[in-house]
């Protein structure tokens, strides 16, 4: 089929090899077909400079500005020579840098009044944001050799600026898209011709010329409307077909039983269960009584209660003769998780055992650690249904572990797990068994239908009655040292008023640490922040001698020995530590209503989610809670807009939008979706929720008339194209 391979053809036949080399490295593009859909990030209009004044920092970009001052100073005694020169576009000021041999060329071009256009990276240098050693290309008609080729290659109005690398420029992305061009017209057109034609789209090889080399912003708009929708409706046809294929597959109907564990349980809880906690848990016992296997994400605050929700789909499934099983991503938490379960459950956690119910069934936990005997006696309890509810970590996913009938399978914090680990556990069920994915990381609608759209979805957003509010300040410790003294103050006098806190820092501080620290990327906003990342053991020991001297102080990370966790996290739990310092291992699942004090120390080398997660662990309980987000970073960086974002609102959806809006080019959808950000290249996840939401639409009605496709060749293509086998896992989120 000759449309597909011009499409296929590698770029080194077309481009040169060097060329080709470093497209497919440094921006993962190997075919014509990837360069075309590689697009323009914006357009510069001739005779408009850039706006100096929004650059991101340590980011790569290219400006459009005209050259207001050049100097070469002298340095070092006369032996070094260094060529600033200062740009403008009425709005802002931009300085560049230019040192050594690399000094001449631009010396004599780059003379007052010159226009160009610069591509760099970004930094702060004395406080000024500037460009050192950036490539350029001169656009000023009555230049000569290079330059005036550069306005003839730019003859249109609008500039294409390509998303570009250190190593290759937008400007040879553009002439590099040229040569390409010529094969747009063989483009495999992915859209049905009825609903292309009922939307008014232009055909897709005219979106493509349209969208790198316009002649008009109508041509822009038309073409990102039609490319846009090309991604959402190809990768909700994806998710939509994997939707079917589940509900074709089957899975025992686990239906009520009456006066079993479940209500034996629902008799026993202190309170009622929030509005949104029973809405969300019949949507979850209705699918679970079918005879289709449930596919279910379970988002929620932190602190939602969704552990609730879980184990009560988990019980209803053990009444109707099952097991369930839940899948935590440390032992820390598969440990914390099982410890509150069986706190929950009280004597319905003891089946079979002296003093237990006689409607209780047994709850095991089972990790890599365990000892021989209690490892040995678990695996009994599963295989002959013994223990109805096992709580593990990916100890469970091992050949040896198998189960009396697995009916329920409870994935907590699921983008920790790869999918392999997933589909193995899955696959220990005599038939498919019901899955609930758990996350507390609040996901924005449509990143909810874009990268877990193949799981239904159930929302709990009320938080329990009794969840104390948490106050958020941002402590900036370069600016205003007193402020960190008075943060030490506070955490005294949570402890002095019975209370308990944590201090989290971004590393744990032993010798295996110390070369990935070296690597240590500085906080975003400050060249002088050049050390690597406060560490655990340092923070604790500093701590321990100086303004929290004589407070109880454990340490607890990721690389202590299981043992030794669990015991910190046991004494913690029973108030006999003071104050935890601690990595992220806390940030999920750890619960301790007593701590209602938080000091997150380097807090700018945190996400948004990441600090909303950590801030979760403090008012748990009826005191309220406090989170100090202590950062070195200048008051204008990027990183401390973010903190004042995350300082300003409780609400993680929000947070949650902000964080994506945040983001980088390219990693819109965070690392572990890495072929849905491959495939998303003018989609917006934030701004086209009704592109998304209708392309679902049509997606379904499209799958439900013809699953396989057979009468749409060219939607199976795209699919295919889509879903090759770097890109396949993302949609095995589920």
């Amino acid at each position: 089929m000759e449309c597909v391979s011009a499409f296929d053809e590698p770029l080194k036949k077309l481009l040169g090899g060097a060329t080709a080399k470093v497209m497919a490295e440094h921006l993962d593009l190997h075919t014509v077909g990837d360069l075309l859909h590689h697009y323009p990030r914006r357009y510069e209009e001739r005779g408009r400079l850039t706006a100096l004044t929004e650059l991101p920092l340590d980011e790569h970009v290219t400006v459009v500005a005209q050259v207001a001052d050049a100097r070469v100073m002298m340095f070092n005694n006369g032996r070094g020579k260094r060529l600033e020169v200062t740009l403008t576009d009425g709005s802002g000021r931009l300085q560049l840098v230019f040192f050594g041999h690399g000094v001449h060329k631009p010396h004599k071009e780059l003379l007052p009044g010159r226009r160009a256009m610069f591509a760099g990276k970004v930094s702060v240098f004395n406080r000024k944001m500037q460009l050192a050693h950036p490539t350029y290309q001169l656009l000023d008609a009555h230049d000569e050799g290079e330059a005036t080729e550069a306005v003839d290659a730019f003859a249109g109005q609008l500039l294409p600026i390509y998303p570009a690398c250190k190593q290759l420029d937008s400007w040879r992305i553009a002439k590099a898209v040229d040569t390409v061009l010529p094969s747009a017209p063989e483009a495999v057109d992915p859209l049905p011709p009825a609903l292309r034609e009922g939307r008014g789209f232009v055909p897709l090889p005219e979106a493509l010329l349209r969208i790198h080399r316009p002649q008009t912003k109508a041509d822009i708009a038309a073409a990102r409307d039609r490319l846009r929708w090309d991604e959402a409706f190809v990768l909700q046809v994806a998710l939509a077909r994997r939707r079917y294929a589940d509900t074709q597959l089957p899975a025992v109907a686990r239906k009520p039983v009456s006066a079993g564990v479940l209500d034996a349980f629902d008799a026993t809880l202190p309170f009622t269960l929030t509005e949104g906690q029973q809405k969300v848990t019949g949507e979850i016992f209705d699918a679970l009584a079918t005879e289709h296997p449930m596919h279910r994400l379970l988002q929620g605050e932190v602190g939602s209660g969704k552990t609730l929700v879980a184990l009560r789909a988990m019980l209803r499934v053990v009444d109707a003769g099952g097991q369930a099983a839940m899948l935590a991503p440390t032992e820390v938490l598969a440990q914390q998780h099982h410890r509150s379960v069986t706190e929950m459950m009280g004597e319905l956690a003891e089946g079979g055992m002296l003093g237990g119910s006689d409607k209780g069934t047994k709850v095991v936990l089972l990790t890599g650690s365990m000892g021989t005997a209690a490892r040995r006696q678990a695996l009994l309890d599963l295989v002959t249904g013994e223990a109805g509810i096992v709580i593990g970590t990916h100890a469970l996913i091992e050949d040896k572990v198998k189960f009396h009938d697995l009916g329920l399978v409870v994935v907590d914090e699921q983008h920790r797990f790869g999918v392999e680990q997933r589909d193995a556990l899955r696959s220990k069920g005599k038939q498919p068994p019901h899955l609930l994915v758990m996350t507390a990381t609040p996901i924005p609608r449509t990143v909810a239908m874009t990268v877990f759209g193949d799981l239904e979805t159930s929302v709990l957003d009320q938080l329990p009655a009794g969840r104390s509010p948490i106050a958020s300040h941002v402590v900036p410790a370069k600016d205003k040292p007193h402020f960190l003294s008075r943060a030490w103050e506070r955490v005294r006098e949570e402890v002095e008023n019975g209370h308990q806190a944590y201090v989290v820092c971004p590393r744990i501080g032993d010798d295996a640490d110390e070369a990935a620290a070296k690597k240590g990327k500085p906080a975003a906003g400050e060249d002088a922040e050049k050390r690597p990342p406060l560490a655990v053991t340092d923070i604790a020991e500093q701590l321990a001698k100086g303004p929290l001297a004589g407070l109880r102080i454990e340490i607890l990370h990721g690389r202590m020995q299981p043992d030794d966790k669990d015991d910190v996290m046991r004494r913690f739990a029973a108030g006999q530590v003071d104050v935890l310092v601690a990595t992220t291992v806390i940030e999920v699942g750890v619960n301790v209503p007593n701590a209602t004090a938080m000091v997150i120390m380097d807090a700018d080398r945190f996400g948004v989610s990441q600090l909303h997660q950590l801030r979760g662990r403090v008012g748990r309980g009826s005191a309220p809670g406090l989170c100090l987000l202590v950062s070195e970073a200048h008051e204008a960086s990027p990183a401390r807009a973010r903190l004042s974002a995350v300082a300003a609102t409780l609400d993680g959806f929000e947070l949650s939008r902000i964080d994506l809006e945040q983001r980088r080019e390219g990693d819109v959808l965070g690392q572990a979706q890495s072929g849905v950000r491959s495939s998303l290249r003018v989609l917006s996840v934030i701004d086209d929720e009704e592109v998304i939401a209708a392309a679902r639409e049509e997606a379904v009605r499209v799958v439900a008339a013809d699953p396989s496709l057979e009468t749409l060749p060219e939607l199976r293509i795209a699919l295919d194209a889509l879903l090759d086998k770097d890109r396949e896992e993302y949609l095995d989120k589920g």
